[in-house]
């Protein structure tokens, strides 16, 4: 796998995993199942809500996998509340996606993976995926090359991942997951994505700097 793998908001919504950095695996293994319409989420409270209030965490000390359901993120000027994550596990590998609500109706999942270097001289080090719904119109992830949106994708990677749900994601509390990723000569990513029993999902993966979010918390 050069990756890692996410889940997709469908059906009413689709699209999980922040901060800001996203071999011979796949580039971002995010199995991101496509959550059903999530209930509303309540508003973030403190220990004492009449002292609660809103705190910018330092986005040069910002470890994306320190993000908590309620958190508010700030893409370039783009807010959106973190209303669930999914804790997911594949192979000893284990990552996070976070549904983000920027608007009424409007959901994506940001994902997030600390990846081990391939040697020495490559330490550790996090990647964060911004992930964007593609309409498939009953399409089903193709063991050979596919053309989406006149692009072609070649196959990469395909599992089942388990999962476990946080906060509001519109899925049950564990769950598995399948996943096949894709990968064009651009570079692109492509992930296809179903909750076990439920119909495929797909989205592409932009890359997100360090720096470009920050994230706001009430204290």
């Amino acid at each position: 796998m050069t990756v890692a793998v996410v889940l997709a908001v469908s059906a009413a919504i689709f699209v999980v995993v922040l901060g800001a950095f996203l071999g011979t695996r796949r580039p971002n293994k995010t199995a991101r199942p496509a959550p059903r319409p999530p209930e509303p989420a309540p508003e973030p409270t403190s220990p004492h809500p009449a002292l609660a209030r809103p705190v910018v965490l330092n986005p040069e000390y910002l470890d994306p996998r320190t993000i908590k359901v309620g958190d508010v993120i700030d893409r370039q000027g783009i807010r959106s509340r973190v209303l669930g994550a999914l804790h997911l596990s594949w192979q000893g590998d284990q990552w996070t996606e976070y549904l983000l609500e920027e608007g009424l109706g409007h959901y994506m999942w940001l994902s997030v993976e600390e990846r081990q270097g391939t040697g020495p001289d490559d330490p550790p080090h996090l990647e964060v995926y911004l992930w964007t719904p593609v309409p498939t119109q009953g399409m089903v992830p193709a063991k050979s090359m596919l053309i989406m949106e006149g692009v072609e994708f070649h196959p990469m990677e395909r599992g089942t991942a388990t999962f476990r749900s946080e906060g509001t994601t519109g899925y049950p509390e564990r769950g598995l997951a399948d996943f096949v990723d894709y990968l064009a000569a651009d570079g692109r990513l492509l992930s296809f994505n179903r909750v076990q029993g439920q119909p495929w999902t797909a989205a592409y993966a932009q890359p997100l700097a360090p720096g470009s979010i920050n994230v706001e918390r009430m204290l």
